[in-house]
């Protein structure tokens, strides 16, 4: 096959390739404005209420919801608002900003609550909580306690002062 042929046919199969592409899209754009057009009268004929809930995006409502205080430190301050009726939610403020995070089960009793979207992680022990940042691997929040965990612990009268171990 000489040069001059092979030229030929390649610009032959590139000549209908495009001519096949514009009739591609000669043929999809009417349908695409037909479809825009169904979805602007189907938006219009539905009420804008029926936008189903992002558990993770949306704010939580904190009516009729137990509040939690907890001062950390470097001065950060959160507040855990608890609703009786729901234990497998919590709603966080943090930074001014309401979020709503999901119950995590562990093995370890701590209480661990979960916002994917925007990887907040808030683990409550007894003696302190924090709130982690999983996106950045980091923590926000360090040594948080509410004001039960602030009380100084006394001992109680059933609790020894001391221990004396005597070995014989």
């Amino acid at each position: 096959m000489s040069l001059s042929k092979l030229l030929i046919a390649c610009s032959f199969a590139l000549a209908s390739i495009t001519l096949a592409a514009g009739a591609q899209a000669q043929t999809t754009a009417p349908a695409k404005k037909a479809v825009k057009k169904a979805g602007k009268s189907k938006a219009a004929a539905t009420p804008a209420d029926t936008k189903t809930p992002d558990e993770d995006a949306d704010e939580p409502a904190v009516t009729d919801s137990a509040v939690t205080d907890f001062d950390c430190e470097l001065g950060n301050k959160i507040t855990i608002y608890a609703n009786t009726n729901d234990e497998a939610h919590i709603a966080l403020r943090w930074k001014k900003r309401l979020h709503r995070l999901t119950r995590v089960g562990t093995t370890t009793g701590a209480q661990r609550f979960e916002n994917k979207l925007y990887g907040l992680i808030w683990i409550g022990i007894p003696a302190k909580g924090m709130l982690l940042d999983s996106k950045q691997n980091r923590q926000l929040a360090n040594e948080c306690r509410n004001a039960e965990q602030l009380k100084p612990v006394a001992p109680t009268a059933a609790e020894p002062s001391s221990t004396k171990i005597t070995i014989q």
